[in-house]
């Protein structure tokens, strides 16, 4: 299993450098296709993803293609099966789990093609490098702004829910713990519950937004640990008048969430750096296809953003989160 704490190398924020130094003069597809298998290109933190290993791979002479697995492991095992057929030069892979990667990685294995997995991990199998965030720090703290938020508003004794990415990822486990822990360390104890995702969507965190209000009178914080739900939870919280009764804290980025935080609906939000995440794995594996040997494990930084510091952040969050999709 892979440890995420135990991550060997920070990458820096800066890409231009970086990118060249593996730029080659070849024309695009001379070196034959990178893929980039994906959970689901209707989350935005997926599409940034893609769009970091396809600037690498087409600076690199590598055609670019990428397959959504729309969340579901049997997609995601014929998409590798075809990727395979093809003959493409190698998998950058992000999972649908973590326990659904082994199957993609024996496959790829089998056929002598090279993965790298960009975030959530694998139980087990052969990879060339892991490139992700430590997820415990990052969800630690936001832990620790939310309840400097809740201390600050008089909401210690208040109950906290948490609306989670699938638990049966290691990055939804480590960003639970490393949630809860920041509260215990701060004092805070009620807990309003957990509901997992299944279609990670706005109108999923809606509803359980409004459950768990409804449940938990007393709640006065919620975490939602990926970022398009989390506008479902702030569109429940507006529904039910408790605008400020409930601080909302967040994990990823979207550019909605600049004039949120900027405004102090959003207190705060652990960021990873998918576009970032993207060219680190691209690069792991135009390395090893060039017959280098890259890091077994990479690790790309989470942003704490709140409130406080957006306009400060704004500038790196623009190209390493939001892969300069917004001015």
């Amino acid at each position: 299993m892979i440890n995420r704490r135990t991550f060997a190398r920070t990458a820096s924020a800066g890409l231009t450098a970086a990118v060249l130094a593996f730029a080659a003069p070849a024309s695009a597809q001379d070196n034959g296709e990178l893929v980039y298998m994906t959970p689901g290109l209707d989350l935005a933190f997926w599409r940034y993803v893609s769009e970091g290993v396809k600037s690498v791979a087409e600076e690199n002479g590598y055609g670019f293609s990428a397959l959504d697995s729309t969340n579901d492991p049997q997609t995601q095992l014929q998409n590798a099966q075809d990727a395979i057929a093809r003959g493409v030069a190698g998998i950058v892979l992000s999972p649908t789990d973590s326990s659904t990667a082994p199957a993609v990685l024996q496959l790829a294995q089998d056929s002598g093609i090279p993965v790298v997995i960009a975030d959530i991990g694998t139980d087990s199998g052969e990879f060339v490098s892991v490139i992700g965030s430590n997820n415990y720090e990052g969800a630690n703290g936001v832990g620790e702004a939310l309840a400097a938020a809740m201390t600050e508003a008089g909401k210690t004794d208040a109950t906290v829910g948490i609306v989670g990415i699938s638990q049966a990822r290691l990055n939804g486990q480590a960003r639970t713990k490393g949630f809860k822990d920041a509260l215990t360390e701060a004092g805070i104890e009620g807990d309003a519950g957990l509901q997992q995702m299944q279609a990670y969507t706005a109108d999923e965190t809606f509803k359980f937004t409004q459950d768990m209000i409804t449940s938990n009178p007393g709640m006065g914080a919620m975490f939602v640990q990926t970022d398009g739900p989390t506008l479902g939870a702030l569109r429940a919280i507006k529904a039910a008048r408790m605008d400020g009764d409930v601080l909302v804290a967040a994990f990823d980025g979207i550019p909605e969430f600049v004039p949120l935080l900027q405004s102090g609906e959003l207190v705060v939000s652990g960021m990873q750096q998918p576009y970032l995440m993207g060219v680190r794995s691209a690069e792991a594996m135009v390395e090893h296809l060039g017959g280098g040997t890259p890091e077994k494990e990479i690790t790309v930084p989470i942003l704490i953003v709140t409130s406080a510091n957006i306009e400060e952040m704004l500038p790196t969050i623009k190209e390493t989160v939001f892969a300069n999709e917004i001015e």
